[in-house]
């Protein structure tokens, strides 16, 4: 079966993605704890299913530990096996657990096992994300780390749609542009830096255009510094890649970043999409433009 594990911080979309693959044709489980997964892909491959998701959180964090034997075991066993980890900024679940009025999962004493607080101390909101991101630390490196802080719900089901029509390949790579002065995204695996290349953006008439417009691009393919850091990123990715490859991975997200996420790192994300596009399975995203 294809089976993928969404998993990551409350507050950071899962059920948004669960919902997602529902559509896409996965039968969906939410919140199993890990000690029934096998029972589960068990059960469901005697039922002739071809594709399962299957969402674990903190709620299950006695099970927690068991969650890499079992990856390890459903691939032994022939399954095409994906894990998704959806993660954001604290600040950015501050705001969705505001708005939607829910507590968190560890807001009780019990559940986020401070022994050392009295029994009437109630964990505020940050204690329970910091003690929840320590207890996933170890499921953070298992599979694709998606980050969605400031990213719509629309968004976010048309990048795990993306993701998940890439399953069959045996590595995705994935070109991100993005701005510094919003933050280096939380789920890059390489990051490259293009604000010491000149701006377009001082250019009145190029101001409200995109490294996607003609004239802009006219603009950057004529500086000689342009191509000459293109052609490094690309021959540090293109010599890395094979390696990333054997490592078993099943993404690599490569992070082009400038000042406004506008111009420089969307004209590189865009050219480096298009040069790799017959080494691996690429994609694209433009977090500002989006």
């Amino acid at each position: 079966m294809r089976i993928i594990l969404i998993t990551g911080i409350s507050g950071s979309g899962k059920s948004i993605g669960l919902a997602a693959l529902e559509d896409a044709g996965y039968f969906c489980v939410d919140n199993l704890p890990p000690t029934l997964l096998r029972a589960l892909v068990e059960t469901r491959q005697k039922d002739g299913a071809t594709a399962l998701a299957v969402a674990v959180d903190a709620r299950s964090a006695l099970s927690l530990a068991e969650l890499p034997a079992d990856i390890r075991w459903l691939k032994q066993q022939g399954h095409d096996v994906k894990v998704l980890f959806l993660t954001a900024k604290t600040e950015s679940l501050i705001t969705r657990f505001s708005e939607t009025r829910r507590s968190h999962p560890l807001s009780h004493r019990e559940s986020i096992g401070d022994d050392d607080k009295s029994p009437t101390h109630r964990p505020t909101l940050v204690e329970c994300i910091r003690r929840e991101r320590e207890m996933l630390a170890d499921v953070e490196g298992l599979g694709q780390v998606i980050d969605t802080s400031g990213l719509s719900a629309n968004k976010l089901r048309a990048w795990i749609k993306d993701l998940v029509g890439s399953d069959h390949s045996p590595l995705t790579l994935l070109f991100e542009s993005f701005a510094f002065k919003y933050g280096v995204p939380l789920d890059a695996d390489l990051v490259f830096d293009v604000r010491i290349l000149p701006n377009p953006y001082y250019d009145l008439a190029l101001r409200p255009l995109t490294g996607r417009d003609q004239p802009v691009i006219n603009f950057l393919d004529a500086l000689p510094e342009v191509e000459n850091l293109m052609g490094d990123i690309r021959n540090f990715v293109e010599k890395w890649l094979p390696s990333f490859k054997n490592d078993n991975r099943s993404y690599l997200t490569v992070a082009i970043g400038c000042t406004g996420g506008q111009h420089r790192s969307v004209y590189f994300v865009e050219h480096l999409a298009a040069y790799f596009q017959d080494a691996a399975r690429v994609l694209k995203r433009h977090r500002e433009l989006d």
